[in-house]
Parts: C-alpha cells; sequence; structure tokens
C-alpha cells in the first residue's frame, strides 16, 4: 500500500503546509525563491509517482483516489495564496476562479459518474490544461522571487489565462459526457 509512488503522492500533500508558509509574506523573495524550488519538486514527484507507478506495475487503488486530490489541493492552495498576496490580482482573479471552479465540477463530475461505474478518461487537451496551469503558477511564483524581471509575471498571467480557456472547454467536454448519464 505504501508503495514509492504512494510515498512520492503523500510526500505533495505534507508539502503543502510549508509551500503555503512560504507564500504567506508577498515581499519576501527568499520565501518565494524556496517555495519556487518546493513547487517545481512537488511537480516532478507528480510526474514519477504516476511514471513509477505504471512502470513497475504497481498502480494501487490508494494512488488512484490520492493522486487527483494531491494535484488538487496543491492548484488549489497554490492560487489561493496568490490571489491573498495579489500576485493574482484584477481581472485575473477570474481566471484563477474559473481554474478552481472546474476543479471542484470536474471532481463531482468523476464522483457521479464513478457511482454508474462510467469512467471518463483524461484527454490530451487536459493534459495540455494541467501543463499551462502549473506553468503559471509556477512563473507567478517565480516572479515573486525576482520581482525586477516583469517578463516573468508576464508569462505567468498569459498562461494562467491560457490554462483557464482550456479549463473551460475541457470543462465543457466533460460535462458533455456527464449530461449523456443524467436523466
Amino acid at each position: 500500500m505504501l508503495s514509492l509512488p504512494n510515498l512520492l503522492t503523500l510526500s505533495r500533500i505534507v508539502a503543502l503546509p510549508v509551500l503555503v508558509a512560504l507564500l504567506w509574506w508577498p515581499h519576501w523573495q527568499w520565501g518565494y525563491a524556496a517555495a519556487f524550488v518546493l513547487y517545481c519538486a512537488m511537480g516532478i514527484t507528480d510526474y514519477f509517482d504516476g511514471y513509477l507507478a505504471r512502470a513497475q506495475g504497481a498502480v494501487s487503488k490508494l494512488g488512484i483516489f490520492l493522486d487527483p486530490i494531491a494535484d488538487k489541493i496543491m492548484v488549489a492552495a497554490v492560487v489561493l495564496m496568490l490571489c491573498a498576496t495579489r500576485d493574482i490580482a484584477g481581472f485575473s482573479v477570474i481566471a484563477a476562479l474559473i481554474i478552481l471552479l472546474r476543479e471542484i465540477a470536474v471532481s463531482g463530475l468523476r464522483e457521479f459518474l464513478g457511482g454508474l461505474q462510467v469512467s471518463v478518461p483524461v484527454s490530451r487537451l487536459a493534459k495540455w490544461k494541467t501543463t499551462f496551469q502549473l506553468v503559471a503558477l509556477g512563473a507567478l511564483i517565480l516572479a515573486g522571487a525576482v520581482p525586477g524581471v516583469p517578463l516573468v509575471k508576464d508569462v505567468g498571467l498569459a498562461t494562467l489565462w491560457g490554462a483557464a480557456v482550456l479549463t473551460l472547454v475541457t470543462g465543457w467536454d466533460y460535462l458533455r459526457v456527464g449530461l449523456k448519464h443524467m436523466d
């Protein structure tokens, strides 16, 4: 049950309070730099837990359950902290809100469909959405570490909006599949 892939997934969950603490003070450049390193490490473990589980034939029910939870709480925590510190502000809060609402809606839809024994595979476009989302949040964290380089924040905000658009498209795709199974 506590295989290496599951331990990697759990490490992301355990690291979240540290990541939040490092982002707590909006003008603490060293905190943001450490948060960026930790965020990257968490992203790397996200890749390797799935890769190792498949390569070792160690895909488990615990891993299937925990991996999406770890991903969603990491994204939600970072989005909330970046909004709270005003690293995401103004109109861009709407992009962050779109991302959070879609995560909640798709989780609920997957739970509903799971009860009907209907599986909804992750699409290639949803993987691109996740990539844009992770790059955006990483860039916005890095922007707090290097405030003298505005291009980093611009890249973060642009990819955040790209992720929001892909979020709407993939969210609609999941909803269309789900509606076919509702009375």
